[in-house]
């Protein structure tokens, strides 16, 4: 027999744990508390959940173009420029970096014509983006009004502009859990020249469980690390010892009910083990026909890195994944000085790529279900930026910030193809028509997803917080198919 004596320790701890749960039963008799936590311990999983509504998207690719791609150069001319080049700009203008601005205006450098069977205007730089138009939704008016980086990140990332919330990826996840228990739900490929701005509060749950937090791909091999067992652990004396540990986090769950990290951590540990299979295939490229790696770009030296994160992208979503986001590298698109040479470069190392992801998904019958987006946090002012006085050399000038005016486009899932949406001003500077916010984008999505963004939620400190926040948010119908 083994003595254990009844300490005061454990006489006052029995009693707390007894009191609570007495209380907490007599107030929710009494109606005075709507759920008695200890009592109903909230239980999180990844396991498929049927949306509130009718949704077509199943699947979202998100690839986001860090820094702010220049919507005037790009997808948004603007012959006001063209006739003022040169001339003082002739209004009001909002500067972010003052000590670098100018009012002179700047012309895009580069031609436009109109592509496909809507007519769509696309820049030069963006040869492959031109092939894809009549599948695309283009969003001339998007306006965060948050004018840096990082606060305009977070409110297209997790709806406010400020940091610690959960990213989309973790509400769509949390949401709808994932049609694969073998791969992440959310995943995030990086960029091998740098993390993006903000690092992991990209792909953060912010105060969601943290189950519903992105996992990270490398941007080399191995994309993932550890994947392999130890050889002493190989084979049938790995499923043991894998047996024995569910068995033992299963007890030390089950006498810490409602512990959410917990329960993510165990969770995240048995998906390891199922993704040692599941992983390396989906991220093996030698399966692929030699005619879709040359569609993306794999053979050119310009743009196979992130040909290969868009292939692997498609592959994940194709077996089941929720939820991926692209990244470029820290600040790839921020062209405050020389963007006559460096806006080429960034088209270049994604255009080819990026088209080739929604000709493959459609080929593949996966577009309708599979949102794919493309575009930054905030766009270019219409005045050059860093003029150094005198003759202005215009290889080495760049164009300050603009969130109050840009664009970006989406495809599949439900938006319509061939479709303008929105305009900017006769200079590109503000959204004067049809503006989107990123509150009204942010509803768009979920419900294309089947989410109602009200209903959407989790109780935080008694609080029901929610992604959408802004009562004014609006579902953005005219862009829906």
């Amino acid at each position: 027999m083994t003595y254990d004596p009844f300490t005061r320790r454990k006489f006052l701890s029995g009693a707390y744990g007894m009191g609570t749960i007495a209380l907490a039963t007599l107030l929710k008799e009494q109606g005075l508390l709507a759920n008695a936590p200890m009592l109903q311990p909230r239980h999180y999983d990844l396991k498929p959940k049927a949306p509130d509504g009718f949704g077509k998207a199943k699947a979202m690719i998100s690839m986001f173009m860090q820094g702010g791609p220049s919507h005037v150069d790009l997808y948004d001319p603007k012959p006001e420029l063209t006739r003022l080049d040169g001339k003082d700009f002739p209004g009001d203008i909002k500067y972010d970096d003052a000590a670098g601005a100018s009012r002179e205006v700047m012309a895009s450098p580069w031609k436009f014509k109109k592509y496909g069977q809507c007519g769509m205007d696309v820049s030069e730089l963006l040869p492959h983006f031109s092939g894809i138009v009549d599948d695309v939704t283009l969003i001339r008016s998007m306006h965060t009004g948050v004018n840096n980086h990082g606060q305009s990140i977070y409110a297209l990332l997790n709806g406010t502009a400020l940091g610690g919330r959960p990213t989309l990826g973790s509400w769509i996840t949390y949401g709808l859990g994932s049609e694969n228990q073998d791969l992440p739900a959310y995943v995030a490929l990086t960029d091998p020249r740098g993390v993006p701005v903000l690092g992991v509060d990209n792909w953060s749950n912010g105060w969601l469980p943290s189950l519903f937090q992105g996992t990270v791909i490398r941007p080399k091999e191995p994309r993932i690390l550890n994947l392999d067992a130890p050889m002493s652990l190989k084979g049938e004396a790995q499923d043991r010892y894998l047996n024995f540990v569910q068995k033992l986090n299963k007890e030390h769950a089950e006498i810490r009910p409602g512990e959410s990290d917990l329960e993510a951590r165990i969770q995240s540990f048995e998906l390891a083990a199922r993704m040692q299979t599941a992983a390396k295939e989906a991220m093996d490229l030698s399966q692929e026909s030699e005619a879709t790696k040359k569609l993306y770009g794999l053979d050119n030296p310009a743009c196979a890195e992130f040909a290969a994160r868009c292939l692997i992208a498609r592959r994940l979503v194709e077996r089941g994944v929720r939820f991926v986001s692209l990244f470029t590298g820290n600040q790839t698109w921020d062209h405050h000085a020389s963007i006559a040479t460096l806006l080429p470069a960034s088209c270049l190392y994604v255009d080819q790529p990026a088209a080739a992801l929604v000709i493959d998904l459609k080929q593949r019958g996966l577009l309708d279900s599979t949102v794919v987006h493309w575009g930054g946090e905030m766009g270019r002012l219409p005045v050059i930026q860093n003029r150094a006085g005198g003759k202005v050399n215009r290889l080495k000038v760049g164009r300050d910030h603009n969130t109050y005016g840009f664009g970006m486009w989406v495809a599949g899932g439900g938006f319509k193809g061939g479709h303008i949406h929105g305009e900017t001003d006769e200079f590109g500077h503000h959204a004067v028509k049809d503006v989107v916010n990123h509150y009204d984008y942010h509803a768009t999505l979920l419900h294309l997803f089947g989410l109602d963004a009200k209903k959407l939620s989790y109780k935080r400190n008694g609080v029901e917080q929610t992604l959408v926040e802004n009562p004014e948010a609006k579902v953005v119908s005219q862009i829906l198919a």
